[in-house]
């Protein structure tokens, strides 16, 4: 499909080829649906949207659905599984074109999974690669500015993912057995035997934006939050007359891990299988925000009437994600951690699950995105690390069209405004790998390296659609090994 694109941009003019775009992906989405015979109809969809957190959720829903003995598909920024096979996402892409998504369905559909969970970006959305996709359950992880050149502001952007959830009210109910398998009840009699699949939207009450979208149609809505005294103004009172809200609390972080505290403020979620109405969650990764994004699992799990049982199971199985805070060991006497954190407030919060594991120097590896996204982030991004880390050293990330030492420049020009001094605790590589051998260099027993930016990512995107391939744990992995 990409070279068809590619073709069909070379006869048509410019001008007017951005105008047929909004055609070509409709059509391109349509004739993937009818081509594989609209997958979507025959799994239970769960769609996941928001700035951060959704590849990790994608992952932590997962592996809460397979705990409990069901067969889970999935397409995330990070991975891909068919219910079957599972390997890392090539594609330099979150939500991948229409033929592709509905092929990965496809499969799952012939793998027999029960669900499959469909992180849904923005940027697909407006390429209409969630239509004829029959969603389910929405997932609304927080949402704050992201991807703005592209989208032109906010409100669009925040518009954007609003017609995700407006599209669920377009979706067809679907019936299921007892084993959650979605069936085609021949009549009406027939449905009285299966249990209908109830649109819901659960949504992050913590965010200022939650009330957008759950003031969406929905059948269902759940919203959790860490501090259920908190008014969310921009929640209307006959949505919260309906709201069913989940508390998480007593959020403990250290070295080890994350724990929390969940309670149910309704007896609706509490199953005979334990008649819990709290527990404890003992998480075996780092940070605030993986507790945030083990609820949307945990909520997506009483949805689908499991307990807190077995979805406490379920998340504590989780030694780690992909690209996610991954730690790489290769017997070195320092901590290297490679995190996909690639936007200001998502390198922050790292910087605080990174504060909380013992060390003497950081030494951070960084760059920024060029191909239109936000230019006014990158000499955020080098403050940021000037402040938080000993050695900062910048280096090239996904330039696409854009002159790489430009975007290196800008983020330099950050970390020396709060103080670093370039060739003593600050460097500017334009070789990725190289920067990288720099990083390992620099460390010392008991220092921590920070590689971010692209996390468990196949690809480097340069000029004219290239791709290198690249992984930044491999190339780590080759490296310490080297030493």
């Amino acid at each position: 499909m990409n070279i068809l694109k590619q073709i069909l941009k070379k006869l048509i003019p410019s001008k007017f080829f951005k105008k047929l775009q909004p055609v070509y992906h409709y059509l391109l989405s349509f004739f993937g649906a009818v081509f594989y015979g609209f997958p979507g109809n025959k799994l239970i969809i769960i769609g996941i949207t928001g700035t951060t957190g959704k590849t990790s959720s994608v992952y932590l829903i997962s592996k809460v659905l397979e705990s409990a003995g069901y067969k889970v598909g999935y397409t995330s920024t990070a991975m891909f599984k068919d219910g079957q096979a599972e390997w890392m996402n090539d594609k330099k892409m979150t939500m991948v074109g229409g033929f592709f998504i509905h092929k990965i369905l496809r499969k799952m559909v012939n793998n027999r999974c029960h669900y499959a969970i469909v992180e849904t970006t923005s940027e697909g959305v407006r390429q209409f690669r969630h239509r004829f996709i029959n969603y389910d359950i929405l997932v609304f992880t927080g949402l704050y500015p992201e991807h703005i050149e592209s989208h032109g502001n906010y409100e669009n952007y925040k518009k954007a993912k609003g017609d995700l959830f407006a599209h669920l009210k377009k979706c067809k109910t679907k019936y299921i057995n007892d084993y959650h398998t979605v069936l085609s009840p021949k009549n009406e009699l027939k449905k009285l035997d299966l249990k209908r699949v109830k649109k819901t939207i659960i949504a992050n009450y913590d965010d200022a934006e939650a009330g957008y979208f759950l003031n969406f149609w929905a059948e269902r809505k759940i919203a959790y939050s860490s501090n259920t005294d908190a008014v969310n103004e921009n929640i209307s009172g006959e949505v919260l007359k309906n709201l069913e809200i989940i508390e998480y609390k007593n959020i403990d972080l250290s070295a080890s891990g994350t724990n929390f505290d969940v309670a149910l403020k309704s007896d609706f979620f509490i199953s005979p299988k334990d008649n819990l109405k709290d527990i404890n969650i003992e998480l075996k990764l780092l940070g605030a925000f993986s507790a945030q994004n083990s609820m949307n699992a945990l909520c997506v799990g009483l949805t689908q009437e499991l307990s807190l049982t077995e979805i406490k199971r379920g998340l504590e199985n989780v030694k780690g994600i992909a690209g996610r805070m991954e730690m790489i060991n290769e017997g070195q006497p320092f901590t290297v951690v490679v995190d996909y954190a690639y936007e200001p407030k998502a390198v922050t919060k790292l910087y605080e699950a990174i504060e909380l594991l013992p060390h003497n120097n950081i030494i951070h590896i960084l760059g920024s995105c060029g191909g239109g996204r936000d230019k006014a982030r990158q000499p955020i991004l080098g403050e940021l690390s000037g402040e938080k880390s000993d050695y900062v050293i910048v280096t090239n990330e996904d330039p696409y069209d854009d002159d790489p030492m430009e975007i290196i420049n800008n983020v330099f020009a950050g970390a020396q405004k709060v103080g670093k001094i370039e060739d003593e605790n600050l460097f500017k590589i334009l070789d990725r790998r190289e920067a990288i051998k720099k990083g390992l260099s620099l460390a010392k027993e008991g220092d921590i390296v920070l590689i971010t930016g692209k996390g468990s990512e196949q690809a480097i995107c340069l000029a004219n659609g290239k791709k290198m391939p690249w992984d930044d744990r491999r190339v780590v992995k080759d490296e310490i090994l080297k030493m």
